[in-house]
């Protein structure tokens, strides 16, 4: 009797010894991977940054002039985010106009509204970088 419990003490011993050996091995490698992954996400912002700032100086070599430069970037910037949040307001609308404004007739209104208003902003923020490339570039000179 006491061989068996002597062995069963044994067993859950050794049991224990091998999982906390691998939870000390999995908290290295952990730290590792965590290590990896800080020093790959700072990598990539570098990187990010840098395309960001060489797009930026190839607009002011394209317009000639820092300040329209700047101007043209943010304005294309703009267009590029636009679309998103103009697609996400225009769901919001939709469902202020078609799903709460059957039982509410002034939600209604004020989602028809809504909609109308970010589809406007949506295609001045869509045209605006034309425009303005066109004033720059064609007037100037």
């Amino acid at each position: 009797m006491k061989e068996k419990i002597a062995a069963i003490i044994m067993i859950v011993l050794l049991t224990l010894g091998l999982f906390a050996t691998s939870i000390s091995a999995t908290d290295a490698n952990i730290t590792t991977n965590t290590t990896d992954l800080r020093n790959d996400a700072t990598v990539n912002l570098v990187e990010m940054k840098d395309r960001e700032l060489e797009t930026l100086q190839d607009y002011q070599e394209s317009y000639g002039d820092n300040t329209y430069g700047l101007v043209a970037y943010i304005l294309n910037v703009i267009r590029i985010y636009s679309i998103p949040f103009g697609f996400v307001g225009i769901a919001i609308s939709g469902i202020y106009r078609y799903i709460i404004g059957i039982r509410k007739l002034d939600v209604r209104d004020k989602g028809f509204g809504a909609m109308i208003g970010i589809i406007t902003v949506m295609v001045i923020c869509q045209v605006l970088p034309l425009v303005f490339a066109i004033v720059v570039k064609g007037w100037r000179g």
